[in-house]
């Protein structure tokens, strides 16, 4: 969406809810609602796409998502703005796979190889690749065998403000097994002087669906942890303003943009030392830490003592990854890709 409102482009996507900053007079196309369940989810927003022929109609096409650079079959040029391969096809795929029952594994086996066959072919009628951090620069040069060049995801810094640093510690994020959620509950049921607000849904007609019924019961049994499931984007900016800093425990994270909403919001952030975690959070903005559940308990426990210094490094930082660098770095690179495109035909 933000690239659409940068770029004054029309969306053509399956099913999405906008956000409240997203100019309603932006036309926005569905291709069709799709099915609810595994593996034929995936399948037909890979089918919707592989069918959308707007060649017609626009000079120009950029995909993002995991399957909307299935459209490049009839679309081109095009630019992809990658925010990963499909990790359940690639780096965790063999994580995916153990958490099925064995008599699933089979099938999903085959499936994943289909898909990984669909997914190469289709990358390979990318004119350039976009990658969001360096972390997934890598993956898509050993995944895909393709370079890419690197434009961070963008903070509306002026729409995030501090207010105080309230008796809360904030979690957001998706409630998918790959966020280790249960590190972040297990830490904070050890810290009863400490609060946990954990704000974030999971969709349906993937492998959320049980983790977030897993997570919802650890959290019941401490008095200390509330999950506030999907709520607005300005109750969660809110939330931003007044809690006491932001926790992530995502694994190898693709880049993560709630640090910087928090920093935009002048907030502390602990994250695990993994992923696009590191290309964003400095020591002058938090804490790096393992994986562990020792590990989250010192360093919350470090941070809560004077979140406030971290402030006005929180803010600087952010500023760096703000809407207008995002603005001016889409806009060089989607013209130069069209101009090296029309010079080759």
């Amino acid at each position: 969406m933000a690239i659409a409102d940068c770029l004054h482009a029309d969306i053509y996507t399956t099913e999405c809810r906008t956000p409240e900053w997203f100019d309603p007079q932006k036309r926005i196309h569905s291709l069709g609602i799709l099915s609810t369940r595994p593996f034929l989810k995936q399948m037909g927003a890979t089918f919707r796409f592989a069918q959308t022929d707007l060649t017609d109609q626009y000079d120009f096409f950029i995909f993002s998502g995991n399957w909307a650079h299935h459209a490049s079959r009839k679309n081109q040029p095009s630019l992809f703005y990658c925010h990963t391969p499909v990790r359940a096809l690639y780096d965790l795929y063999p994580l995916f796979k153990s958490r099925l029952p064995q008599s699933i594994q089979p099938a999903y086996a085959a499936w994943a190889r289909g898909m990984r066959i669909s997914d190469q072919r289709s990358i390979q009628r990318i004119n350039l690749i976009v990658a969001n951090s360096r972390h997934v620069k890598e993956r898509i040069r050993h995944y895909y065998h393709r370079d890419a060049v690197v434009i961070y995801p963008p903070v509306h810094t002026s729409r995030y403000r501090w207010r105080e640093y309230g008796n809360f510690w904030l979690s957001v994020n998706r409630l998918y097994p790959e966020k280790r959620i249960e590190l972040q509950i297990e830490a904070f049921s050890r810290m009863p002087d400490q609060h946990l607000v954990i704000v974030g849904g999971a969709s349906s007609g993937d492998h959320a669906d049980p983790y977030g019924s897993k997570i919802y019961k650890m959290a019941q049994k401490t008095d200390n942890i509330s999950i506030l499931g999907q709520i607005s984007e300005t109750e969660v900016i809110d939330l931003y303003s007044r809690c006491k800093g932001l926790l992530c425990t995502a694994v190898a994270e693709d880049f993560g943009i709630t640090p910087l909403e928090a920093m935009a919001s002048g907030k502390p952030v602990i994250a695990v030392a993994e992923g696009g975690y590191l290309e964003t959070v400095t020591p002058d903005c938090g804490k790096l830490i393992k994986p562990d559940i020792r590990d989250i308990i010192k360093a919350v426990q470090s941070v809560s003592m004077h979140p406030e210094m971290y402030r006005e490094f929180c803010m600087n930082r952010a500023s760096v990854f703000d809407i207008s660098v995002f603005n001016t770095a889409i806009k060089k690179t989607t013209e130069e890709t069209y101009e090296t495109w029309s010079d080759s035909v």
